[in-house]
């Protein structure tokens, strides 16, 4: 095994060698500038068209407004454009290798008076990979207080609460189940394992910059686990963000949130930023009227601290310090922790987490035209102790992550080269308490892998993308990745994308599906733990229909296929007091379908409306089902208007979800039956917000039509007996909420 090791690290090392000779590199960032009532203020502009005049070389902006593009002999003349906004053209002189550019809305009064504001979402035109960019724009259209919350507006991600007890939400995509989709932060693994099935609430939405969200295989770049999607959250940079930005939220059901950021530029080259985030819920929630709190009490606080060094065009270093501390406490609204824990005088719940991460990246740009090497180093030390009446479950895990990845070209500047090596370890030790289980697992996982990555781009008409990766785990031993991908721009409205490849996942399969323990279920480990595969097919076909200059509607359709050749089946289905964990032995696979409309009828306006279908199939026990709690169909339509120069912004969405299939509790007794399929429902979300000249004031209503889920709990009135169960969740537990908050932002001078 030693060798092994050692034949995969000296095979890293020598794909980077490096042949060098000098040519200029350009790099630079595009931003968008804005004057409300009376402020002015700079936001990057994400998928800006950057190319040289007369030429087919070009590139986009990325998350941060930044673009490096190499300097040709033909041209001096750069040319920066964006849907919506004035076209630039710059004459760069010889020497000049950094530059920043602003553009400037069409629509201008006195030509600083803004009435377009940044799209909500695009899709990112060169990606050979169909990517859905949320912008801070979009962020903003509901008050996403963390991540969980920020696809309400999203056709092709689901949330929904995990269980009616904790709190706790979970998303889907492509109807599958969001341990299948890879989570990043800034292309670095976010939640995985441990932190899956509480961490989407760890991630502030305030913190967030932009997110970006993938359908299908991703690039092998980022690792192996992508099955059906790939969400990365781009953070706010510190040396791109205003010097304080501060918000205050406040809901009807007591829950308070406060988030501040500070920004400072030491030197021309070092910035620090320190992102302090801190949430409570303090008021007792029961809306059903069955003794147990709708969510539980809660107290969190997060801190990211940030740190950034670039020399442009040479290198850029970022570290970063994540702490997080989270308490939870609900179950019955008159349970008391220090008296009834662990008893059965009161059933309640309790979540205690402690998170430490430590993050690090450097890139460093090689003489060599185009050639870079970027080092990636995450290390994270989790700890949750947790009990749910009397299952209790204890556990901690260390993890560490490397990535190593060489840039450059091939032969040609069309043909690009991306090489390099990944290190993953995790050491999850997990203590399980439940009314026919006390035991202890542990899970100690190595993998250490390559990858190669080559990329074709024909005069941006034709791009071909194609991936492997060769990786080794201590556990599962070797695992081969192969993915391709494929952008057809048929025209200038009209664009083609194809991809297909195979994806793995290491299940963890209590870490992440705790809600059933919120539930007198019994535990059964039927199979031995192995790697989940699966094979993903899809297209994207999206044409936009130019009305003029100002005006336009775009269709975008997709279709989808995920077929398993492994997988740990989590069984809630086959017995409603039972949880058996086994090896696929039959079929499971996933056929998804969206079309997305967006149009801008008139100034000021935007519209989406979405329609998706779900085709889940699993088998249990060899039998092939629907996939219970899966929404076959879902209908969403948004709206969006902005009155002149944004004194106000209203956005409106509504969400039309379809019946769902329900696992069968027709063994219980009649008191504790549940249909057989959840009925369909709507939901709809309403926000107003207000500029000033350094702060906006915002109030919104969520659940509008108060909707809710009946009897979310099985046997509420015994909690300690044989049928309880929360964990059946297919709608909002939550009803009709009304918020308001404050946003001041101090912008740069």
């Amino acid at each position: 095994m030693n060798n092994r090791y050692n034949s995969i690290i000296l095979f890293s090392v020598l794909l980077i060698s490096n042949a060098t000779f000098t040519q200029n590199i350009l790099t630079g960032y595009v931003y968008e500038k804005h004057k409300e009532a009376g402020r002015v203020h700079f936001e990057p502009l994400v998928g800006a068209s950057v190319y040289w005049k007369d030429s087919q070389k070009g590139t986009t902006t990325d998350a941060n407004g930044k673009f490096k593009l190499t300097t040709i002999p033909e041209t001096n003349y750069l040319i920066v454009s964006f849907v919506g906004y004035k076209s630039d053209t710059l004459r760069i002189v010889d020497g000049q290798n950094n530059i920043k550019i602003v553009l400037e809305s069409i629509q201008v009064l006195n030509e600083v008076e803004v009435t377009a504001r940044q799209k909500a979402e695009h899709i990112d035109k060169l990606n050979p990979i169909k990517t859905e960019i949320i912008t801070n724009t979009g962020l903003q259209r509901l008050a996403c207080c963390n991540l969980s919350e920020s696809f309400e507006n999203s056709g092709t991600v689901d949330v929904n609460y995990s269980d009616a007890v904790t709190g706790a939400k979970h998303i889907q995509m492509l109807g599958l189940a969001g341990s299948y989709t890879q989570l990043l932060g800034e292309n670095m693994p976010l939640l995985q394992g441990l932190a899956y099935s509480y961490g989407l609430t760890y991630v502030p939405g305030t913190w967030m910059q932009s997110i970006q969200v993938s359908k299908g295989t991703s690039s092998v770049i980022n690792g192996f686990e992508s099955i059906t999607g790939q969400i990365n959250a781009e953070f706010k940079k510190p040396h791109l963000s205003d010097p304080l930005f501060l918000n205050v939220y406040a809901n009807n059901e007591g829950r308070g949130e406060m988030n501040l950021d500070i920004a400072q530029k030491i030197s021309e080259n070092f910035s620090i930023m320190t992102l302090l985030h801190t949430e409570s819920q303090l008021l007792k929630q029961d809306h059903n009227h069955d003794h147990f709190l709708d969510i539980p009490l809660s107290k969190q606080l997060n801190v990211f601290q940030r740190f950034n060094y670039e020399k442009e065009g040479k290198l850029h270093f970022q570290y970063g310090i994540k702490i997080l501390l989270d308490d939870k406490t609900g179950g019955l609204a008159s349970f008391n922790p220090k008296t009834d824990k662990n008893s059965q005088q009161k059933y309640g719940i309790g979540i205690n987490t402690q998170r430490f991460e430590l993050i690090t990246k450097h890139g460093f740009i090689l003489p060599r035209h185009e050639t870079s090497i970027g080092i990636q180093i995450a290390g994270a030390y989790h700890i949750q102790d947790a009990f749910f009446g009397l299952n209790n479950y204890n556990a901690d895990e260390k993890s560490l992550y490397a990535n190593l990845i060489y840039h450059s070209y091939l032969f040609k500047e069309d043909q690009k080269i991306d090489l390099g090596s990944s290190f993953n370890a995790s050491l999850l030790d997990e203590k399980m308490k439940v009314s026919n289980l006390d035991t202890l697992f542990n899970m100690n996982n190595q993998t250490v892998g390559i990858f190669a990555q080559y990329t074709y781009d024909y005069q941006k008409i034709i791009t071909l993308m194609f991936g492997f990766r060769a990786d080794y785990s201590l556990l599962y031993g070797m695992i081969y990745t192969p993915r391709l991908h494929f952008k057809y721009e048929i025209n200038e409205n009209t664009t083609l994308r194809l991809s297909g490849g195979k994806g793995t996942h290491f299940a963890y399969p209590v870490a992440e599906n705790l809600s059933y323990m919120v539930s007198a279920r019994k535990w059964y480990f039927l199979n031995p733990i192995k790697p989940e595969q699966a094979w993903n097919a899809g297209l994207s076909f999206s044409h936009k229909i130019k009305i003029n200059d100002e005006k336009s509607i775009q269709i975008v359709v997709d279709a989808f296929r995920t077929e398993f050749t492994s997988q740990v089946v989590v069984d809630n289905v086959s017995h409603p007091q039972k949880v058996s964990i086994y090896e696929l032995t039959g079929r499971s696979y996933s056929n998804s379908y969206q079309i997305n409309l967006t149009a801008n009828p008139i100034k000021h306006l935007d519209l989406t409306l979405i329609g998706r279908y779900n085709d889940v199939q699993q088998s249990y026990t060899s039998h092939l089902i629907q996939k219970p709690l899966v929404v076959p169909f879902k209908a969403l339509f948004t709206v969006s208007y902005a009155t002149r120069y944004e004194k106000w912004l209203i956005d409106i969405t509504t969400q039309w979800n379809s019946s769902a299939s329900l696992p069968d509790y027709s063994t219980n007794p009649n008191a504790y039956q549940i249909p057989s399929s959840a009925p369909a429902y709507t939901m709809i979300f309403v926000q107003l917000t207000r500029r000033f000249k350094q702060w906006d004031a915002y109030t919104g209503v969520e659940n509008l039509l108060n909707y809710t889920q009946h009897h979310p709990i099985i046997a509420p009135d015994d909690p300690f007996g044989n049928y309880f169960d929360a964990s059946m969740v297919y709608a909002p537990i939550m009803g009709r909420l009304f918020y308001i908050g404050i946003r001041y932002k101090l912008t740069k001078s």
